[in-house]
């Protein structure tokens, strides 16, 4: 779903840091601030907090169209709820991962935000949606917590994500694959598909635990692919998601994508963590049928659109020179997961305002 990392090595300067963090904001943060006092102004002037929620789920749908083209393709397949509250999720997900990565500001600045962020979350669990609002809380914050509310999410998952963005602000290396699955990938990407295993629900109550195994897995595979689709973007931001017992084993103690000596040796560790991505891949797959089968289309196509990418970066080994590239997949391709005649929904998508 959300690309999200740890620098290896807090040696750039804050300066240095804030200036490439940036280069890519989507939107700014007074393009947030913005659209939090309108989004606020709206959901205040609905009948009930019913109505109210709506209105800040379908802002959410607009930050997912606006962040990740993949994603907002794969949950138009979804039924309307569910897809309301996956856009309420994204939306909870995103704002924070943009103060770590995006916005130009010192340290001491994103962990006062993300801690904001952290309290609205707390308080908001206590509130109902325009209790929260009139109280001045981020206004996706509440829309996720009417998720949690629906959903029955515990609470504690969110509390995990947010503690992985804060190791973002000051990040370190990771020994091992473990260590970075257990440290990091756990509220980085696994409680994220936790989740949506609440939303998507089960084919009976008796498989939510396999479908918790599933999210598990295909989160890990999703972040694995991430990490290593980004390597060369993240170490522009100063951050390596490469295990140091892989590197070292290939000789490598400081990573370098852009140093032609090193190429041949990244590449056989990028192609080893892409093969271990697949296996995560492939043990999701075997208990797709745990899902309810409302939500099944929209996982599957999540997993083979990802898969994809994962095998061209398994084949980075055989083209070293492609190491350091941001490989992706075409539309065509991603198009091919999705069944043909529901292909009207997405023009409708796209067009809805």
């Amino acid at each position: 779903m959300v690309r999200y990392g740890i620098l290896s090595d807090n040696t750039m300067s804050t300066h240095h840091t804030d200036s490439i963090a940036s280069e890519s904001a989507v939107w700014s943060l007074a393009e947030w601030a913005e659209r939090d006092r309108a989004l606020r102004e709206r959901a205040l002037a609905s009948p009930d907090d019913n109505a109210a929620w709506r209105i800040l789920s379908r802002s959410g749908r607009s930050v997912l169209r606006t962040y990740s083209t993949s994603f907002f393709i794969v949950t138009r397949w979804l039924p309307p709820e569910k897809r309301a509250q996956v856009e309420s999720i994204y939306a909870a997900v995103r704002y924070p991962d943009e103060v770590v990565d995006s916005f130009a500001m010192p340290i001491a600045e994103r962990y006062r935000l993300l801690d904001e962020w952290a309290q609205g979350y707390e308080r908001g669990l206590e509130l109902g949606v325009q209790a929260s609002l009139r109280e001045g809380l981020p206004c996706y914050a509440v829309g996720f917590c009417e998720v949690v509310r629906r959903s029955g999410i515990p609470p504690e998952y969110y509390r995990a994500f947010l503690e992985a963005m804060r190791l973002d602000v000051e990040p370190g290396p990771y020994a091992t694959l473990d260590d970075l699955i257990e440290r990091y990938v756990y509220g980085s990407a696994i409680v994220v598909g936790y989740f949506l295993a609440h939303v998507y629900g089960t084919s009976a109550p008796s498989e939510f635990d396999r479908a918790l195994k599933a999210s598990r897995d295909l989160g890990i595979a999703l972040q694995l692919t991430n990490f290593l689709r980004d390597v060369a973007e993240d170490q522009r931001r100063n951050r390596c998601y490469l295990p140091q017992d892989m590197l070292q084993a290939e000789g490598i103690e400081r990573m370098d994508v852009h140093n032609p000596e090193q190429r041949d040796a990244l590449a056989r560790v990028l192609a080893r963590i892409a093969a271990e991505a697949r296996r995560y891949y492939d043990e999701a797959a075997t208990n797709l049928d745990a899902f309810a089968p409302d939500s099944r289309m929209a996982i599957h196509a999540c997993g083979q659109v990802y898969g994809q990418l994962n095998e061209r970066l398994e084949r980075v080994d055989a083209e070293p020179e492609r190491v350091g590239l941001r490989e992706s997949v075409p539309m065509r391709d991603k198009f091919r997961v999705l069944p043909a005649d529901k292909y009207w929904r997405l023009p409708l998508a796209y067009l809805a305002r």
